[in-house]
């Protein structure tokens, strides 16, 4: 298939003037808005492929057909211009470059090293942005759904698939490179915090039970392995009191001080794998030596109740106060409360405040001990005497860990939102839509991109992904090319005269992917 720029330009003209007169002919002054949008958008993929084209052939037409040197510095005469099929974001273009070959030495194409080619046939900016709607929702469904609404056409969930495992290979790289954040963008206490959740899995082979029409009872078509989450970040310590932390909690009325509002975590950093926990906590104790620094002032460690996380926080991180999260220890309030009083009764609320103040300052054996004589009473049912046993046996298990009143005092964090929200937005709502069922490597692969959409590294990270195959390929680096980017991203003066004569400003922002 041969191209020739000359000609591509004319169409291009041609297909320019037609899009002048879409919006300025005769029918634009009658059209509805909606029609002329969607028409020019339209119009604007088909003229983009065309002007792609025209800069592969015009970059093909001035290439080289002169011998080259391979690697081992032998002569490589040109043998033919051969083709490659190139999916943009503008759907299939062609790219015509001359081939150079000699029996017994090889071959080599000096063009793929100039454009920074991949050895597939997606564009980056296709696989990039189809991975970032991958990241957050199916692989196929509303993805390619949006795609094909889009811009008419949509990659196969297999392609998708394959190529979010090939993106993911550097994740890990990529971070070992990163340097650390500045010292002056971080606070003084440094925080760590790590949780589970499940992510439901394909049966291996030897688990399927035999063909069976209908599944017994208990039986699932897959099982949950338990995904490790972790989280490390900086935050300004912001002391408190009991009354104050117990007001802010049951949202009682009050302002928040220029503090508060300013203890906002700082470079926050979150990850998460299937590998178990001691893979998880290894991995984040190398992001805390990357972090250490004399800004940090005090150390402090986050986590449930969970006795295997705990155990092995306390045994990888012994310069850390481990925190039981206040938000789970005050869920077992609410359980004594609801089997106590009952769910519908009005004195749950008082009950429960007044037990998290005695918490929070520093009097939990005062409420363990009272759980005990509630439990004593000859009054109380089996089932209310059962749940106060749980309530204070996890109390005491974690008193270590629930001096509330010195945390607050230091302005420590006491609840691990952060790394609550992490779980349910990074995990679960990802990983957990109906029907879903996960390969460990496939699942893995995913992880590691969502975490680097979750950092706000992605577009850092790709960046470094060209890097490294533009050395992997071809033994060379990608040149700057910040400047012509800047150019196209700028070339706006029409919006520009808009946007500074209305009367509301709005941001004219690039496309983002």
């Amino acid at each position: 298939m041969t191209f020739n720029s000359q000609e591509i330009i004319q169409d291009v003209r041609a297909e320019f003037e037609h899009l002048l007169d879409f919006v300025t002919g005769e029918q634009a002054h009658t059209a509805k808005a909606d029609t002329i949008e969607r028409g020019l958008f339209k119009m604007l993929l088909k003229l983009g492929a065309k002007l792609l084209q025209l800069f592969f052939t015009m970059r093909s037409e001035t290439c080289s057909r002169q011998a080259v040197q391979s690697k081992n510095g032998q002569v490589l005469p040109y043998h033919r211009d051969t083709d490659r099929i190139y999916f943009s974001i503008f759907n299939k273009v062609f790219i015509e470059r001359p081939y150079f070959y000699k029996q017994g030495v090889g071959a080599q194409i000096p063009l793929d090293a100039e454009l920074g080619l991949g050895d597939d046939s997606y564009s980056d900016l296709l696989r990039e942005t189809t991975e970032y709607l991958a990241v957050y929702h199916v692989y196929g469904g509303s993805n390619a759904d949006f795609m094909e609404r889009l811009f008419g056409f949509s990659l196969s969930t297999r392609a998708l698939q394959q190529n979010v495992a090939e993106d993911s290979e550097s994740v890990e790289a990529y971070y070992a490179q990163k340097p650390p954040p500045s010292p002056e963008s971080e606070a003084e206490i440094l925080v760590i915090q790590a949780d589970g959740k499940g992510v439901p899995m394909v049966l291996d082979e030897n688990e399927v039970p035999e063909a069976q029409a209908r599944l017994g009872k208990g039986q699932k078509h897959g099982h949950k392995k338990e995904s490790i989450v972790t989280t490390i970040y900086t935050i300004p310590a912001a002391p408190r009191t009991p009354s104050e932390v117990t007001a802010s909690f049951f949202k009682e009325s009050q302002p928040k001080t220029r503090l508060e509002k300013d203890a906002k975590p700082k470079n926050k950093y979150i990850w998460a794998t299937l590998d178990g926990k001691d893979v998880a906590l290894s991995r984040l104790t190398i992001q805390v030596a990357l972090r250490e620094s004399a800004h940090v002032l005090h150390r402090v460690a986050l986590c449930d109740g969970c006795e295997s996380l705990q155990s092995r926080i306390v045994r990888q991180f012994q310069d850390f106060v481990l925190i039981l999260d206040f938000v789970h220890a005050n869920e077992y309030l609410w359980d004594v409360a609801n089997n106590l009083l009952g769910e519908a009764s009005e004195q749950r609320l008082e009950w429960v405040k007044s037990r998290t103040l005695q918490i929070l300052s520093g009097q939990t054996e005062q409420v363990i001990a009272e759980l005990r004589q509630i439990a004593k009473n000859k009054k109380t049912k089996m089932a209310q005497r059962k749940q106060l046993h749980k309530t204070a046996n996890y109390f005491e298990r974690n008193l270590p860990y629930m001096n509330y009143q010195t945390y607050l005092t230091n302005g420590y964090p006491i609840a691990s939102g952060a790394i609550e929200g992490a779980c349910r937005h990074f995990v679960k709502d990802r990983f957990e839509l109906s029907g879903m069922r996960w390969l460990q490597t496939g699942a893995e692969n995913l992880l590691r991109l969502r975490a680097v959409a979750e950092n706000d590294d992605w577009d850092a990270y790709y960046a470094y992904r060209r890097q490294q195959r533009q050395l992997h390929l071809y033994g060379q680096s990608v040149p700057n090319m910040q400047a012509l980017e800047s150019q196209a991203i700028n070339s706006q003066p029409v919006l520009r005269v808009f946007a500074s004569s209305s009367r509301t400003k709005h941001s004219l922002l690039p496309l983002a992917v």
